[in-house]
């Protein structure tokens, strides 16, 4: 039997996240430090426990922070606890994106969740194109030609978008994750190695809690989908492929 990943089991560690995350929130809160303690604190240490990395955590809180300025001036502080649902759902789409949402599922009483749609096919489109079309007009000049190249390709496809059935769509289904794997491509030939390396670092550090559960093909897998997420992020590159 596989002995436990230390970092899930060592309660230092959970303070430690706990931490973390109350000056974050504090930073957040313009300075406003709401403690995190008590149920709060069992809450968030429950996070570290099933090993929500402590970026998606953040990015979860930043996710809320979005829909609380959208509403217009804030009134009061934000509590940790209203931020629960959106790092859950940063976190599921985390894992789904890395491939460890199976290990999570064998692992622990948890349902996999549905996966989330992207709208209809011409509205993806509609967006991937639009997010093409804003990074050609970046300073940023290394990735023209991919982009242009499949914005092109993208442009003709939109117009019979809504209409297409059966094996065409399969087959445009099949051409849009081929032009997502050509524009991480591209992506990582125009980055520098000190870059990859921070992202494998980075990478190593959001799949530590689950590598134990893992063998070592899969992990290879999670980590290279960790890398294309970061360097995703980094370079804000849109996803292309449509589920």
């Amino acid at each position: 039997m596989t002995d436990p990943d230390p970092r899930v089991q060592n309660p230092e560690t959970h303070e430690n996240y706990c931490r973390e995350l109350e000056a974050y929130l504090c930073r957040k809160n313009d300075g406003h430090l709401i403690r995190i303690v008590g149920p709060a604190f069992e809450q968030v240490c429950g996070w570290s426990r099933r090993g929500i990395p402590l970026k998606m955590a953040i990015r979860g809180i930043d996710r809320y922070f979005e829909r609380y300025y959208a509403k217009g001036p804030r009134r009061r502080p934000v509590r940790i606890e209203f931020c629960e649902n959106d790092v859950l759902d940063v976190f599921d789409e985390w894992r789904r994106s890395v491939g460890v949402a199976s290990v999570v599922s064998e692992t622990s009483s948890e349902q996999p969740s549905a996966r989330v749609t992207s709208g209809t096919l011409p509205a993806h489109l509609e967006r991937v194109i639009a997010r093409l079309t804003t990074l050609r007009a970046g300073e940023d000049r290394s990735l023209d030609a991919t982009l242009d190249a499949i914005v092109r390709e993208l442009d003709a496809a939109r117009a019979g978008a809504k209409a297409i059935r059966g094996d065409a769509r399969e087959q445009l289904l099949a051409r849009l994750n081929e032009l997502d794997v050509m524009l991480l491509a591209a992506a990582r030939s125009a980055c520098d190695q000190a870059t990859l390396e921070r992202f494998t670092i980075d990478a190593e550090e959001e799949l530590s809690p689950f590598r134990r559960r893992m063998s070592p093909d899969a992990y290879q897998q999670s980590h290279r989908a960790c890398v294309d997420r970061l360097l995703r992020d980094e370079r804000r590159l849109p996803t292309i492929s449509y589920e």
